[in-house]
């Protein structure tokens, strides 16, 4: 287990054991345990969770149109202060380092292979993504590995930060359960890495990324990331890590093996992942369902949602 989900699992409050035990029992520093980081301010994270929503209903919203949306609804905010809180939600790739050239991230950038290719069975192709779950006072990452033909999550993980090892630790799982075809992401610094891109070439699966600036390249991640937040994140009001790393294995676990999808037909991921023929036809026309007929449950946010602390 990471760190952070270590450390997730330690009870300060009413706990059993003392908190010296526990830190042993998870092979946690104990001294670290003790310090308080100054956490974001009530501000940043209301902003933060309304350029979530915004980005959630809107995947094709930049940087330019978040900010609008935000002054028309009354808060005073410029467009590099939204593309700062952006790139710290994985919204937009994080952007490489000073002392990385172009060519040499050129080099790293795959072609887009999906242009005219339709996935035909399970583990044909794969997409990977990252999203932004909101807590209480605070937020979390989001990343899955989602097979494009039967929507079913291969492996996700979250963590408290968007550095590099859990991105890579939820490839491995996946690679552990299959390998596929044609393997999709954006651009991003994690997919671009060199860590990255080996352990893919390893597993010999053919690298494809989204044109840069193109969130719906990658539709059937976003589509995801979409009934995830609607049916699950929105809903619920995460006080910890914890509470949410619980409510989304619950929801996750549901999404695979018990909800219903029109594109599958009416079967659940699991169903066609581990039992379609490798030439089981998608329900005809909707592999292709337009991104905006994708409508929120009754209730939940929209582009009219009001600014949140919840």
């Amino acid at each position: 287990m990471a760190r952070a989900e270590r450390a997730a699992l330690l009870e300060r409050a009413h706990a059993e054991l003392t908190l010296a035990v526990q830190s042993d029992l998870l092979s946690l520093n104990r001294t670290s345990l003790y310090y308080k980081p100054v956490g974001p301010s009530a501000a940043e994270v209301a902003l933060k969770h309304r350029i979530d929503e915004l980005y959630t209903a809107r995947p094709y919203y930049g940087s330019r149109r978040v900010a609008a949306q935000l002054r028309r609804e009354g808060t005073a905010v410029n467009r590099k202060a939204v593309q700062r809180h952006m790139r710290e939600m994985g919204i937009a790739g994080i952007a490489p380092g000073p002392n990385t050239s172009k060519r040499a991230l050129a080099a790293r950038i795959a072609p887009y292979l999906l242009g005219s290719v339709t996935s035909s069975h399970p583990n044909h192709v794969w997409g990977i993504d990252i999203t932004y779950i909101r807590l209480q006072g605070g937020w979390l990452y989001l990343v899955a590995v989602l097979d494009w033909y039967s929507r079913y999550v291969v492996a996700w993980e979250l963590d408290q930060t968007l550095e590099l090892p859990f991105v890579l630790r939820t490839a491995q799982r996946a690679l552990a359960r299959a390998t596929p075809v044609i393997w999709n992401s954006d651009q991003g610094s994690h997919f671009t890495s060199p860590h990255y891109r080996t352990l893919l070439e390893q597993a010999q699966v053919q690298i494809s990324m989204d044109g840069k600036g193109r969130a719906l390249d990658n539709i059937f991640t976003e589509r995801l990331w979409r009934t995830v937040k609607y049916e699950e994140v929105y809903l619920h009001s995460y006080a910890s890590p914890k509470e949410a790393r619980q409510g989304l294995t619950r929801y996750l676990d549901f999404y695979n093996n018990g909800r219903l999808h029109q594109a599958l037909a009416y079967r659940t991921p699991a169903e066609v992942y581990f039992h379609a023929p490798r030439t089981a036809p998608v329900a005809a026309g909707k592999e292709d369902e337009d991104f905006d007929s994708i409508r929120p449950a009754k209730g939940v946010s929209t582009l009219d949602m009001p600014i949140s602390m919840s």
